[in-house]
């Protein structure tokens, strides 16, 4: 295994050395044409925690077809930026890189931008971690074949002890900085109501069968560790109780001098979003939080191990 040099530069730059204005300018422009080959070279060779990894990057080609990778210095973000306004989800995924790497050493543009952001097909990138479940090394390079790509090579032990390298290439779009504003972690709103989800499982199990009845649902909650979701059409009124699930102690004082706790805050969304949702997470997380903005939003919070999760699903219109 070897350490993590992730470092964005155009060829005629050494790795070691940071770019100028001018250069970064230069890099830009190459990045929204066609690269010359060996253009950029962006390395991430690692000692790198593979089976996290992989439920990571399943859990997030279930949520998002297409999404975002940030890096930075100390974090890696998946990012998922639909505009909410117009009925898209939001996704907003950390992990801490100390949780993943033994080392980890990066260089963004400049010292004052020190991140990368890819655009990349979430799918891709979980087939070729599959890969990588028993992998002795893993090396992940920002290489140009007529366009640019995440080239993943996997060193893989045989039978015999000796090793073979698997090689995917996974095209991304490097996205300019001029846009890097439209990516930033989404703001949190003041919930109405905030309280600890059940079993996830046994919540997707639940969804899974009203979709049958209607692609509309009402989930709604109070201070008093109450939630329920609900089914209404012309011919049926369908509704799942679950209580006493809690709710955190820093949302309930803040909420409980101005609301009865006995009182209901709603959210009218799209069942398909949130079964999405709920199909995305394999495991059961350590800490998972609904919040709701009363008619307006649903905001889920989880946290799995290393990993932590912001999901936003939008109030139907």
């Amino acid at each position: 295994m070897t350490s993590a040099v992730l470092k964005c530069c155009p060829v005629d730059v050494t790795v070691n050395r940071s770019l100028s204005t001018g250069k970064l300018h230069r890099v830009e422009l190459l990045l929204q044409t066609k690269l010359a080959p060996g253009t950029l070279d962006v390395l991430l060779s690692k000692s790198f925690l593979c089976a996290p990894a992989v439920g990571v990057s399943n859990m997030i080609a279930k949520l998002a077809k297409i999404c975002t990778l940030r890096i930075s210095p100390d974090k890696l973000n998946f990012i998922l930026s639909d505009k909410l306004a117009s009925g898209g989800v939001s996704m907003w995924c950390e992990l801490e890189q100390e949780n993943f790497f033994s080392e980890f050493q990066m260089e963004g543009i400049s010292a004052a931008n020190n991140e990368i952001y890819l655009e990349l097909t979430s799918e891709n990138l979980s087939r070729a971690l599959k890969t990588a479940q028993n992998a002795r090394a893993l090396k992940i390079k920002l290489t140009n074949k007529h366009y640019p790509c995440l080239t993943v090579s996997i060193e893989l032990l045989s039978v015999s002890s000796s090793s073979r390298i698997v090689t995917h290439d996974i095209p991304v779009k490097v996205i300019p900085r001029r846009l890097w504003k439209d990516l930033q972690e989404p703001t949190v709103p003041d919930s109405d109501v905030s309280i600890y989800l059940p079993v996830l499982k046994t919540m997707k199990s639940v969804v899974e069968k009203m979709k049958n009845i209607s692609n509309h649902l009402i989930i709604e909650a109070n201070l008093n560790g109450e939630l329920n979701l609900k089914i209404e059409t012309e011919l049926v009124c369908v509704t799942t109780h679950f209580k006493d699930l809690g709710n955190p102690p820093l949302a309930s004082e803040n909420a409980s001098q101005a609301r009865n706790p006995e009182q209901m805050a709603e959210v009218h969304i799209d069942i398909r979003k949130l079964l999405q949702f709920l199909a995305g997470q394999q495991a059961n997380p350590t800490k998972a939080v609904c919040n709701i903005v009363n008619n307006k939003i649903v905001h889920f919070d989880l946290l799995h191990e290393d990993v932590s999760l912001q999901y936003f699903i939008p109030a139907l219109s």
